[in-house]
């Protein structure tokens, strides 16, 4: 799977950009280039939706159809996700959310993220924590101009995310198209971690906490992006929630 991104959508932490990327015999791709090679590498099953130039979507079903690993594409009223992974209580958030059994992962999703813009206040944290399984997602929501990812804390779904030549970002469960794509410019998406258009990045385990960036040296001893990880000493003022008058505003907590 392949996001783009512009950083007017999703403004990542400042350490993900790295200096390197400049000087790197390999440079930067614009969006434009990293769709066709994302298309190009899958000629029979790939799809792309595009925004304009404000976010493009890229789905390939998994090359082994039989393999437990799933990724899911779903699109309803403007709103798009990319799943990953499994949630094993998926049928239980199904009755929660008033569901049918049919419904996927990706379904559940945004119904579950229509549920936080529309309906808050409530955390986003807390709704993540409920998630059980594998799993990581991409949502965009074309008609409020706003992107949620999440990776799961387990580890065992891997997410990436980079900085494309104009400043886009990139976010993909392929590392190589990600290496190729954004030059030094990338890292792992962070474990037990969520990202809003408008509440940045934050650890969903630890919503109290600050985002503290370390630098991620590659095997050319060369800076490339950052790894982000909660400072758990760290505490902050104010919590992620969802609200009909303001979406995803962070709103004092009293907790």
């Amino acid at each position: 799977m392949l996001t783009i991104f512009n950083k007017e959508l999703m403004n990542p932490p400042k350490e993900l950009h790295s200096p390197a990327s400049l000087c790197s015999s390999n440079k930067p791709k614009f969006p434009e280039q990293i769709i066709k090679d994302f298309l190009a590498s899958n000629p029979t099953n790939a799809f792309s939706v595009g925004f304009g130039s404000s976010a493009c979507i890229a789905y390939a079903p998994p090359e082994n159809r039989y393999s437990n690993y799933q990724r899911l594409f779903c699109g309803v009223d403007e709103i798009y996700c990319i799943f990953m992974g499994g949630l094993n209580n998926l049928n239980s958030l199904l009755r929660q959310y008033g569901l049918s059994k049919g419904s996927n992962e990706a379904m559940f999703i945004i119904e579950a993220y229509r549920t936080l813009r529309d309906r808050g206040p409530y955390p986003a944290h807390q709704v993540l924590k409920d998630l059980e399984g594998s799993y990581g997602f991409v949502v965009y929501d074309s008609k409020a101009g706003s992107v949620f990812a999440a990776l799961g804390s387990d580890e065992r779904v891997e997410l990436h995310w980079g900085v494309a030549a104009d400043g886009s970002v990139v976010v993909s469960d392929n590392l190589k198209l990600i290496k190729e794509s954004c030059a030094k410019s990338f890292a792992p998406f962070p474990a037990g971690c969520m990202f809003h258009s408008e509440q940045g990045l934050m650890s969903f385990e630890h919503p109290r906490s600050e985002m503290r960036a370390m630098p991620r040296i590659d095997s050319e001893g060369v800076m490339c992006g950052a790894d982000f990880k909660a400072d758990v000493q760290s505490r902050i003022s104010t919590m992620p929630r969802v609200g009909s008058e303001a979406n995803w505003a962070l709103r004092g907590s009293h907790a």
